[in-house]
Parts: structure tokens; sequence; C-alpha cells
């Protein structure tokens, strides 16, 4: 009797890097300057302080039988474009930009904000992870496993 070998198709990633540059300030107004300075440390500069971004947006799907592609590594290149690098580099996230206006801007929310403005313009059928690296050694991954 022959074995019935089960043909199964795996999901496969594809990851972008990309690099952008910031200023932010890590500030609660809603606690005294004190408080601030004991959370944040120097990240609470009311001058502000800047970081070189790096990023790795993961898209993870089926491939494509006709087109070989997950997704085209180009279309996600434009994407995280528009919806990332134009958006954020050199620019004061929380001066420069409506979604930090409210919304403290630490490594764990600018990967998360990220994260929601490239998932409102991919495939639902994709799964997405953003990793950015504040410094060499800060690393945030969103969502988290």
């Amino acid at each position: 009797m022959a074995l019935k070998t089960a043909v199964m198709a795996h999901k496969t990633a594809i990851i972008r890097k990309e690099h952008f540059n910031a200023a932010h300030r890590l500030h609660n107004p809603h606690w005294s300057d004190e408080k601030n300075r004991e959370i944040f440390g120097k990240c609470n500069n009311p001058n502000y302080h800047g970081h070189n971004y790096d990023l790795e947006v993961k898209v993870t799907g089926f491939i494509d039988q006709d087109s070989g592609y997950v997704m085209d590594a180009k279309i996600l290149k434009n994407l995280i474009r528009e919806h990332v690098v134009d958006k954020y580099d050199h620019k004061n996230l929380n001066l420069d930009t409506e979604e930090f206006k409210e919304l403290n801007p630490t490594a764990e929310n600018i990967a998360k904000v990220i994260f929601e403005n490239l998932r409102q313009v991919l495939s639902d059928e994709l799964e997405l992870k953003i990793k950015l690296y504040e410094t060499e050694r800060n690393i945030v991954e969103y969502p988290a496993d």
C-alpha cells in the first residue's frame, strides 16, 4: 500500500526594511513635571531629542500561484514610504503629526501607529508585524506573539 502524502501550503513572510529620523518628547500632560522627569528621564527634555529609527515590516500570507508573490515588494515599499516614511521622517512627532498630538510617542506607540496605518491599506488576508528599532538595543515589536 502506497503512503499518501498530504500537500500543505505554508505561509511565507516577506520583510521590508526602512529607515526614518524623527524627534520626540516623552511627556504625560496629566503628570507633574517632577513625575515626568522621574519616569521619562532625558527623554522628557522640553527641547525634544531624536532617533534614527530602523523599521522592519513583515507581511505574511500564502504565495499566489500566478505571481509567485505573497505581496509585490515594490507595492509594499511604496505603501511604507507613503504611510510611514513620508509622514514621520525628519519630523517632530509631537508637533508635526496628528497621530502624536495627544498620544505619547513612545517606541511602543510609534510601532502601534505604524501598524494601524499599514493595516488599513493591506489586504485582510495578509498578516502584519512591525519591528521598530529606536536604538540598536531598544526594539519594539507590534503585535507581540
